[in-house]
């Protein structure tokens, strides 16, 4: 995933929140999903990505694909922290959890949906709106709870 595009688009959208507070993200590989630090707020959302092995280098497409993202806002200063989880390949014995590249067009989407849960967590706005659903990928092939993160930890949206 580019860490610093995801930056980019966070800054940009963060601007929207309550003038004179100041927003700023963290990827974190150890946030615990359902387990905020005291004081702070989670939102948990899917999407559509695409993974590559480092080892044979076979890609595939993913509309399974978890982001945890945790927030906080203490005397005008934001930090949300996020953690999107990894798949392996299917093919690799011992292949590496991958990262998943998201498109910019399902960041921007994610942020979107993330700056209304800050607002009604961290504001307590009262919006009565519902998540802008991610665009999806075209997947051939069923998703496979063994070579997923977010499965192995519970979390996975399976259906």
């Amino acid at each position: 995933m580019e860490q610093p595009e995801w930056t980019r688009l966070f800054e940009i959208t963060a601007k929207n929140l309550k003038q004179g507070d100041s927003w700023r993200l963290e990827f974190d590989e150890n946030l615990v999903p359902d387990c905020p630090n005291p004081g702070w707020e989670q939102y948990i959302r899917n999407t559509g990505a695409r993974f590559k092995c480092t080892l044979c280098g076979r890609t595939w497409p993913s509309n399974r694909v978890m982001v945890v993202f945790h927030m906080h806002l203490s005397n005008s200063q934001g930090v949300v922290k996020v953690r999107p989880f990894r798949q392996n390949c299917k093919r690799c014995s011992d292949a590496p959890m991958e990262k998943p590249s998201i498109a910019s067009e399902n960041i921007d989407i994610i942020l979107e949906n993330l700056m209304e849960k800050i607002r009604i967590k961290c504001y307590h706005e009262n919006l009565g709106k519902t998540s802008k659903p991610f665009v999806s990928l075209e997947v051939k092939s069923p998703h496979e709870p063994a070579h997923c993160e977010a499965c192995r930890l519970g979390i996975c949206t399976r259906n």
